[in-house]
């Protein structure tokens, strides 16, 4: 029978970009629960500031590093676990950045190859060592945000929508891997969240509060859902959104403009 963390007590949690907007409401919520937490993100004060407001029974530990650097996941992953005394219950993948699609489009060294590897590949290096930690535990979960992005390519934001629709196959393999083991793989397709990260964006009726989304983000990972849109409203769009033929959605600007 696979344990249910919701209930099971203290969990420890290794959390990657954890100075999010939305992240930050997701802790909260945890230290509340009294969960053991490790937090990694770039920038040293950012984070010192989010482990001192979410305090928690079980302890928080921290960890400063720039995840676009892939390299150096295999070493975060070791001392993660270190921290957290040899066992991780939950690994939620938080971090990643909309870019500049239009620089993408002229950029690549220096804007696509950057949303590519932001967005999906240190994403995929810290899941390598990761997962088969938790398939070797026998048990765990795993919740990485992605975005509605990535279920149809827009000229809005496809570089970015590519990573996320790439990240979604890949933890749709992994969840199928690792569910003999006894270990949950959670997608939170995310729609546009009112963060600093979309502060130049227009906003419209689509967009959802951060505290929301984290909200939601909870309760998915503790009902160990497999593919998540958040908030839920986005599985009918998008279900429109993807199988609107091309011929027709070239057409409809409010889907293919800029």
């Amino acid at each position: 029978m696979r344990p249910d963390y919701a209930r099971a007590g203290m969990r420890h949690i290794l959390v990657f970009g954890a100075t999010s907007a939305i992240a930050a409401h997701v802790l909260a919520a945890w230290a509340a629960r009294g969960d053991r937490l490790h937090l990694i993100a770039r920038d040293p004060a950012k984070l010192a500031a989010v482990a001192a407001a979410c305090a928690s029974a079980g302890g928080v530990t921290t960890a400063s590093a720039d995840l676009g650097v892939i390299d150096q996941a295999q070493a975060l992953v070791e001392a993660a676990v270190t921290a957290l005394d040899g066992r991780i219950d939950l690994v939620f993948v938080a971090h990643g950045d909309l870019g500049d699609q239009l620089r993408s489009e002229d950029d690549f060294n220096n804007e696509a190859e950057r949303i590519l590897r932001v967005n999906f590949l240190s994403v995929v290096a810290l899941l390598v060592p990761l997962a088969t930690l938790l398939e070797r535990q026998g048990s765990g979960a795993i919740a990485v945000i992605t975005s509605v992005a990535g279920e149809r390519g827009r000229p809005r934001n496809y570089t970015y929508g590519a990573a996320k629709g790439g990240l979604n196959l890949y933890l749709q393999g992994l969840r199928s891997r690792l569910y003999a083991a006894g270990v949950t793989v959670t997608t939170l397709k995310l729609g546009p969240v009112d963060t600093p990260m979309t502060t130049q964006h227009r906003k419209t009726a689509v967009f959802a509060s951060a505290e929301r989304v984290a909200r939601d983000i909870v309760a998915a990972i503790d009902r160990r859902a497999g593919e998540v849109f958040v908030p839920g409203y986005w599985r009918m769009i998008m279900w429109i959104v993807r199988n609107t033929p091309e011929a027709l959605f070239q057409r409809l600007g409010f889907l293919s403009g800029r």
